[in-house]
């Protein structure tokens, strides 16, 4: 199933080139999140029977072996001391096919619940980036009710009321904020400047997303779901099959000039060996 592996890869890979940027380009992974589950969604619903056809045009084109759907499915030979009851036509659609699209829409659930969105909206909109662009005081107050201890309700008060003359200075009065690349950035020029001393609130709540940033299991997780790919794929296929397709789909500029004989025979050689 390898046609499915890169495309289930090559869904999730603009999801992890933006998270991988973490504060810059969180509103952008937030929407891409959407446009990802229901990509993942139209795959389930709809392209079973395409990836089957390519499948099956390369098996034929290649002179590989197509097991009979209505067969039964042959366990792995670690496996063969179970009996098999299921027909390879359900393995592939029902256990392989159906089961991973499942485990990865879950696992969007589970990174990207109301919590985490919150969280990660929140420190976007403490972004300089862009002169302040994604800047949002409810989605910023939002992120402080999760500090109850540090945002009473009085200082919670004080927090939303800085932060109307925060933003204007920040985006009006002072250049040495206006070219910022991140939260780091910020938190050092704030210093630099003693701003700090001046909003001590937005200073401490921009000091508590950068711990969160850095040591959050929640955000962390939400920034490194895609990993998770590998974790669940590799139940359902052999892992030193699966590490290869991984290295074919990071090296593809490489594997691109590689004809498709050479890895056919290599294929072969490798299965020749096996049964030997």
């Amino acid at each position: 199933m390898l046609h499915f592996m890169l495309k289930v890869l090559v869904i999730t890979k603009e999801l992890d080139i933006v998270l991988q940027k973490k504060d810059q380009e969180i509103v952008n992974a937030m929407k891409l999140v959407g446009t990802t589950k229901r990509q993942f969604q139209m795959m389930r619903d709809g392209e079973w029977k395409h990836l089957m056809d390519d499948v099956s045009s390369f098996c034929v084109k290649h002179d590989i072996l197509i097991p009979k759907m209505d067969d039964l499915y042959v366990l792995p030979r670690r496996l063969k001391c179970k009996v098999s009851t299921v027909t390879y036509s359900h393995h592939l659609r029902v256990e392989v096919f159906d089961a991973t699209i499942d485990s990865q829409l879950q696992e969007l659930d589970r990174c990207f619940d109301t919590v985490n969105n919150d969280l990660l909206l929140g420190i976007a909109s403490l972004s300089p980036v862009n002169s302040f662009a994604n800047y949002d005081k409810d989605k910023i107050m939002r992120l402080a009710k999760y500090y109850p201890n540090e945002f009473g309700d009085n200082k919670f008060q004080e927090l939303s009321s800085k932060l109307d003359d925060y933003i204007v200075y920040m985006r009006q009065s002072d250049n040495r904020f206006s070219n910022l690349k991140g939260l780091g950035d910020l938190f050092k020029a704030l210093v630099e400047t003693k701003l700090d001393l001046t909003w001590p609130l937005v200073y401490l709540l921009l000091k508590l997303t950068l711990i969160l940033l850095d040591a959050g299991p929640s955000v962390e997780r939400s920034f490194s779901w895609v990993r998770n790919i590998k974790n669940e794929m590799c139940k359902k296929f052999n892992e030193e099959f699966f590490s290869d397709c991984l290295v074919c789909y990071a090296k593809n500029d490489v594997f691109e000039s590689v004809p498709d004989a050479a890895t056919i025979n290599q294929f072969h050689s490798r299965t020749l060996a096996e049964n030997n």
